[in-house]
Order: C-alpha cells, then sequence, then structure tokens
C-alpha cells in the first residue's frame, strides 16, 4: 500500500550522528571532473531502483482498494482503519525512525525496506489462496509497509546528497520526480488491464517483485561516490566517542530543523500548504461527483490531467530552476495551486465536458507547481544539511509538514458538512493562496543557486 497524497500537498511533502553540532576540521576538498548524471552509474542505479517500485506501486494503488470492498465486503470504517494505518507511522514513528537512520548505513536500510515490503505484499495473495485474508490482517500489514516506507523515504532523500554532488540535486531529484509521475500517468492503465484478467490479489505480486528488483539495483550501487560519513560503520562509534540516547538525536533534529531559518520557513510554508490543500482536496471528489454529477470516465480524465502536470514540470524543473533561481522558484510556486482550487469551486453542473477540463486543467496547474515546489525544496533542504543530521532532517520535516494534512482532512469534512462542499474548496483555496507568507521570513527569497558547502 502506498500512500496517496492530496493534489497539489508538498512533500516534507528523505550515519553516524550522536553529536552533529561538533565542528569538524575543514579538510581540502579534492577537484575532480563533474560526471553528467545521465552517465553517472551509482544515479543511474538508484534511478532504476526507483522507477520500478513506482511503477509497481501503481498496481498496488489500485489493487488493494479492490480487495478490500470487493473480496473482503468492507465498509468505510474499514476502509478508514485501513488508510489510517498506511500513514500512520510518519506521524507516531517518524522522529525516532529519522534518530536511527542517522545511525546506521543507509543504502543497507534501503535494501532491507525493499525486501521487508516485498515479504509482507507476498503474503496477501497467499492469505488469499489460502481463504485466511482478512481486513485485520490488511491493517497489520499497511502498518508493517507503512513503517518500512517511512525508513526508506527518510533513508532515501539522505542518501541522495552522498551519490551526486550537491549542484546537481535539483537535476537528480527531478529525475527521480519524472519517474514518479510517469508511473502515475501509465500505471493505472496497466494496473487495470492486469486486474481484468487476473485476481486483484495477484495483481499485488507485481508490486512485490518491483521491490525484489529495486533492492538488487540498489545493492549494485558503488561506493565511490558516497561520503565519508556513510562509508563509516554508524552503528559502531569510536570507543572514545560515547553514543547520544536517541532521545537526545531527536531533540537535535527538532533544534537543528526549528532552528535553521530556511528550514523552518519552509517548513511553516509546506505545512501550511498541506493543511489547506486537504481541506480543499477531501471534498474536491465528492464535489466532482455529487455536486457536479461528472462521470467516472470524466473525473479519471481531470485525474489524468494532473499527473501529466506533474510528469511536464518534473522534466522541465532544472531549467526553471536556473533561470528563475532556487529561492524564487520555491517562494512563487507554493501559492499556486490555492487560486486554482478555489477556481473548481464555480463550476456548475450540466456542463460535463467543460468542467472536466477545467478541473483537470486544476489539477494540471495544481500538480505542475506543487512539483516544482517539491523538487527544489527538497534539494535545498538536503544541500543545506550535513550529512551526519540528514536522516533526522528529514523525518522531521516530514512529521512537521505532514502532521497538518490529518488536520486538514477532518476541518474540510466539518466545513463540509456544516457550510457546503464550495464552500470548502474556496476556503482551502483561499488559504492555500498565502502559504508562501513564512517564506517571508526567512532567507529562501534571496537564495540563487544550490549551496555547495558542507554546513557546520
Amino acid at each position: 500500500m502506498v500512500r496517496t497524497v492530496v493534489c497539489g500537498a508538498a512533500d516534507e511533502g528523505s550515519i553516524p550522528s550522536g553529536h552533529p553540532t561538533t565542528p569538524e576540521e575543514p579538510t581540502m576538498p579534492t577537484v575532480t571532473p563533474r560526471r553528467r548524471l545521465s552517465r553517472d552509474p551509482g544515479f543511474l542505479r538508484l534511478w532504476s531502483a526507483e522507477t520500478i517500485s513506482h511503477l509497481g506501486s501503481s498496481f498496488s494503488n489500485l489493487a488493494m482498494p479492490i480487495v478490500a470492498i470487493q473480496l473482503l465486503n468492507a465498509g468505510p470504517m474499514e476502509i478508514a482503519w485501513i488508510n489510517l494505518a498506511d500513514f500512520l507511522p510518519f506521524l507516531v514513528l517518524g522522529l525516532l525512525i529519522g534518530a536511527l537512520v542517522d545511525r546506521l548505513p543507509r543504502r543497507g536500510i534501503l535494501i532491507v525496506g525493499d525486501l521487508g515490503r516485498a515479504l509482507l505484499l507476498l503474503s496477501l495473495p497467499i492469505s488469499y489462496a489460502l481463504g485466511i485474508l482478512s481486513i485485520a490482517q490488511l491493517v497489520v500489514v499497511g502498518l508493517l509497509l507503512g513503517t518500512l516506507t517511512v525508513f526508506f523515504d527518510v533513508a532515501y532523500q539522505a542518501y541522495l546528497p552522498s551519490l551526486i554532488p550537491k549542484e546537481d540535486l535539483v537535476e537528480g531529484n527531478s529525475k527521480l520526480e519524472i519517474s514518479r509521475s510517469a508511473a502515475g500517468l501509465l500505471g493505472p492503465s496497466l494496473a487495470g488491464a492486469l486486474i481484468a484478467f487476473v485476481k486483484a490479489p495477484a495483481a499485488v505480486v507485481i508490486d512485490a517483485v518491483s521491490y525484489v528488483f529495486s533492492a538488487l539495483f540498489i545493492f549494485s550501487i558503488k561506493p565511490h561516490h558516497e561520503s565519508v560519513a556513510e562509508l563509516n560503520d554508524a552503528a559502531a562509534p569510536a570507543a572514545h566517542t560515547p553514543r547520544a540516547s536517541l532521545r537526545s538525536d531527536i531533540a537535535a533534529g527538532l533544534r537543528y530543523v526549528f532552528g535553521h531559518p530556511a528550514l523552518r520557513t519552509i517548513g511553516g510554508a509546506t505545512a501550511t500548504a498541506n493543511l489547506f490543500g486537504s481541506i480543499g482536496g477531501t471534498v474536491e471528489m465528492l464535489f466532482a461527483y455529487k455536486v457536479l454529477g461528472l462521470s467516472v470516465a470524466f473525473v479519471g480524465f481531470a485525474a489524468t490531467l494532473g499527473s501529466a502536470g506533474g510528469l511536464i514540470s518534473a522534466v522541465f524543473a532544472d531549467r526553471i530552476s536556473k533561470k528563475l533561481g532556487v529561492g524564487r522558484t520555491i517562494v512563487l510556486t507554493i501559492p499556486l495551486g490555492g487560486p486554482l482550487m478555489a477556481v473548481l469551486a464555480f463550476c456548475q453542473p450540466g456542463i460535463d465536458l467543460l468542467n472536466a477540463l477545467v478541473i483537470g486543467g486544476g489539477f494540471f496547474a495544481m500538480a505542475a507547481s506543487g512539483t516544482l515546489y517539491n523538487i527544489n525544496q527538497v534539494s535545498l533542504r538536503q544541500a543545506l544539511t550535513p550529512p551526519e543530521m540528514a536522516g533526522r532532517m528529514n523525518a522531521t520535516m516530514r512529521w512537521f509538514v505532514w502532521g497538518t494534512i490529518p488536520i486538514g482532512a477532518v476541518l474540510g469534512g466539518i466545513i463540509g458538512t456544516n457550510l457546503g462542499l464550495r464552500e470548502a474548496l474556496i476556503i482551502g483555496g483561499i488559504g492555500g493562496s498565502f502559504a508562501f507568507v513564512p517564506l517571508l521570513f526567512g532567507p529562501v527569497w534571496k537564495i540563487k543557486e544550490m549551496p555547495t558547502g558542507v554546513a557546520p
């Protein structure tokens, strides 16, 4: 089971630690010729792993609801528990996992995370074949899958800066986002065709196999581009260096993120965008079906346009960032989803094609601006954070900015029930339009190029 994020929502929105604030003696960097990412074997292996994994996950995204609803007769509450199980580990365990990631070799975490998720997914079709598959198993598997996904995502975002130069982070994240967007565009169609010929539980096997191939690609990455911190065994600190407690590590991560003016303001802006995006996103499908009376085909067409917007934005993200500057791209793109969401509220029933085009155009623009924002803000966070703090920074940011999503979902339900679906879209859109405000209180706007120095 893979998380679905509200359209336009921002990612947070991914080592030895113990004493991250201790300054190290400066060393003279070794000048080596830069290699294009398209020819970098380490990055190509990571990119291949992510591409295969995202495509496989698109099969589970479609198959899992079918398993729960059609085969196990799940009702609204059962679906709610399954979705909560998938999301809960990010909120409950995120900070702890961030501290653990900074203590363990990140490539090993990625491999174990992939193989563990493959085994968990394979348990579902096996249980179905034996006639013992249940809602309770889906919930438990969802919790374990979510936990391994937290480990993988936090370690993956911390691992990328040790694999490629910092000035290539925007390009690298753009290429990885291209794979995710392409999988979202093509995967559901392929998954639907497969599920039409085989049972939905069998389609989950495709996702499990994709995790195995992802693990093999990551295992094949040679360590020649990894940082010194990554090559050292984080789990075995020197005898004369006492290991700080996990609580101290977590506190250090919180202090680092909320004490860093750029990270703090990026987190505030992203959390604001996710809060109001979740308010509108909670009701937008209900609005399309119940108020506008759109068919599934028209809604699917609009969703496809949204995936296309993310894909196109990812392709041109590096060029746009270099043209506008990293900071200006971040500040200018985060508020764009708000007005576009508010526009959807003024659609009227009875003109299905026009409504589908308006909603699809809104999804397209929201996905394009959200993707461009995410690529740049994640890359900047990676560039600003020293290796020994990367895991905790990613986990803390994700805990902070994703924590507003369930709050927004509850508020969206309350507003939609008591005021109306249009009103919920308008409130979400207006609030999202001001998501850039926290960025005005930090240095992000002035950052033109990706920082390449190591932060203390």
